[in-house]
């Protein structure tokens, strides 16, 4: 491992998670750093948690056992959050990896960044927005490892540019990051605007069913771009 290399706490709140896809999950979580520590939490004498059964022996997922002592009272996210505090106070690991649908981990996330670390979330279309917006990154599982020619539906495929340039908060976040990395001549490098992008919010270009920035910078109709040997510049329409 390389001295550089993140080390990544994965901590997954199963009951709110599908086992189907860990591997896109895990394959994401590596390009940010190492996950040293798996962890998996639910009630695995639950026929609802069966699916994951194979799946923790695979990957290398310790399973964290909680019974629901009272009805009503979700156990196991109470012991994930515990765990991610002694993590933190700990100072063992960079950053979190959070796989959930459930947005009362959204405290935990505000708490974690206040002490510097990344916390990129994972989780499926129905995710609040509050937990979706509180992550340094958050990806949508169904957008991770298949393109939106081989989903049927409607659901992954591209947003158009009408409807992309109707997502004001989009909009907003994308002109805003383009002025701030830009010239005197309105021209930003793409990859500036991308860390500019990471800086301020929650974000990733798949979520809008597009693999690169680029590509959805291109979609809206807002910019124009070039493409210079390895580099992308952008620049606002409203600048040319």
């Amino acid at each position: 491992m390389k001295n550089d290399e993140k080390n990544i706490a994965l901590l997954i709140d199963a009951d709110n998670a599908p086992a189907s896809k860990i591997d896109v999950i895990l394959a994401e979580v590596a390009r940010h750093g190492a996950a040293n520590v798996r962890r998996a939490y639910g009630n695995w004498k639950s026929s609802h948690l069966q699916q994951w059964e194979a799946t923790l022996h695979t990957y290398a997922i310790r399973p964290v056992q909680q019974f629901a002592y009272t009805s009503g009272k979700n156990a196991s996210d109470m012991a994930m959050v515990i765990d991610a505090m002694d993590l933190l106070y700990a100072g063992s690991v960079d950053a979190f990896a959070l796989v959930s649908s459930d947005a009362d981990f959204t405290p935990l996330i505000m708490r974690i960044l206040t002490d510097g670390l990344k916390v990129y979330g994972f989780g499926e279309q129905k995710t609040p927005a509050p937990f979706v917006n509180a992550c340094s990154q958050f990806t949508y599982v169904e957008r991770l490892g298949e393109s939106a020619e081989e989903v049927p539906g409607t659901a992954m495929k591209p947003a158009e540019a009408q409807n992309l340039r109707g997502d004001t908060r989009l909009v907003r976040m994308l002109r805003g990051a383009v002025d701030a990395a830009s010239g005197e001549d309105g021209w930003a490098n793409l990859g500036a605007v991308g860390n500019q992008i990471g800086n301020q919010a929650s974000f990733d270009p798949r979520n809008h069913g597009y693999g690169k920035l680029s590509e959805l910078v291109e979609a809206t109709g807002l910019f124009d771009v070039q493409r210079q040997n390895q580099r992308v510049l952008v620049r606002d329409i409203r600048r040319t």
